[in-house]
């Protein structure tokens, strides 16, 4: 008898059923299709899923941090101090915005922002601090949060990956301006779409009218803005999406755990004391070989990531910075190791056991 092929296990899966195509044909048939009633109520939802006065939808997570910095007043001339080792869009919104990106580099442990670093690098042109909680582990950010307050600074928290993480029981995104990325492959997804999250009034204010042509009354352009809204297409995904994502960020945090039981010979994530790590990624360290490994476990049938091959500040777009290699170099090395695997809450007990059975045998 010839044996059933095993199915490939992706790195991502996309978790869309009933309620969410329910939700979408809801909207279809009220055709209300621009932003509406769903985009508010999914606003409200988020809002208090996080543990935030405000959340300001808009159509990605790019756009968030964007409009976020704007409502800071981030501008021409004004520095951000970020990290290195992120998805390009940290930066680029930070240069969107006409200001600069300063980086500075990331704490060994949990491959975030080193707040350590950071005090060194303001200057009087620095206007904001762009942390990012890579992978779903928070940065430590009750220490950025006094950093940016002691320097009269903007916190501005790149959540794209962190929906529900949290440091000493308080969710991401309530720290500073927390912005949210709906991306497919995001713990959740609408589609599209992102989310700012405040409890400043007037930020709030101003994150409103930037995502809407700079207008608050119609017709009537005070700020500079765009066309950054969500559609209620998009929030009625979110909303359905929004009702599971506890139980599938316990479903996460149980595989991570799993796998990290399982798994021998190589460095497996680390969760700080305290924090609430909800793995968008489960990224392990290989000191040697990765490129071959992750050829080995693709031919296995096991889906892989490299978040990030390449440092920001090595990208084309930031060679205009002048920043060469050996600038900042834990950054660069977590580059060369770094390998996500599989986690997301659609895996079966016998994937986590079979990842796991496939990684000791090929390092061994």
């Amino acid at each position: 008898m010839t044996a059933v092929p095993r199915p490939y296990i992706p790195v991502a899966r996309p978790h869309v059923g009933e309620a969410e195509k329910r939700a979408v044909m809801d909207v279809l048939d009220s055709g209300q299709l621009a932003a509406g009633p769903r985009v508010e109520a999914f606003e409200r939802a988020f809002a208090a899923y996080v543990g935030a006065k405000h959340a300001i939808a808009v159509n990605s997570g790019t756009a968030a941090l964007i409009v976020a910095l704007q409502a800071h007043g981030v501008g021409p001339g004004h520095e951000v101090i970020t990290t290195p080792f992120s998805f390009i869009a940290t930066a680029t919104s930070i240069i969107a915005c006409g200001a600069t990106p300063v980086f500075v580099d990331i704490d060994p442990f949990d491959l975030n922002l080193d707040p350590e670093k950071v005090e060194d690098a303001i200057t009087e042109r620095t206007r904001a601090i762009l942390p990012v909680h890579l992978y779903g582990h928070p940065a430590r950010i009750a220490e950025l949060a006094e950093l940016a307050e002691d320097f009269s600074l903007a916190l501005i928290e790149d959540a794209a990956q962190a929906h529900g993480a949290e440091h000493a029981g308080q969710r991401v995104g309530t720290f500073g301006t927390g912005c949210f990325s709906f991306y497919p492959t995001k713990n959740m997804t609408t589609g599209e779409g992102g989310m700012i999250t405040t409890n400043d009034d007037e930020i709030a204010r101003r994150a409103r009218i930037i995502r809407n042509h700079g207008q608050e009354v119609r017709y009537r352009h005070d700020l500079f803005g765009l066309n950054w809204r969500m559609q209620d297409l998009n929030a009625a995904i979110g909303l359905a999406q929004l009702e599971q994502l506890e139980a599938w960020t316990g479903a996460r945090i149980a595989n991570a755990a799993r796998l990290s039981s399982l798994i021998r010979g190589f460095e497996t994530p680390r969760v700080r004391e305290g924090d609430r790590h909800v793995f968008h990624q489960y990224t392990i360290r290989v000191p040697s070989g990765r490129d071959r490994l992750q050829q080995q476990l693709h031919e296995a049938g096991i889906g892989s990531a490299i978040h990030y091959p390449v440092p920001i500040h090595r990208q084309p777009i930031i060679q205009q910075l002048g920043l060469g290699d050996g600038s900042f170099p834990v950054a660069e090395a977590a580059a060369e190791h770094v390998l996500s695997l599989p986690v997301h809450p659609g895996l079966e007990p016998e994937d986590i056991e079979y990842i796991a059975a496939t990684l000791n045998r090929l390092r061994s």
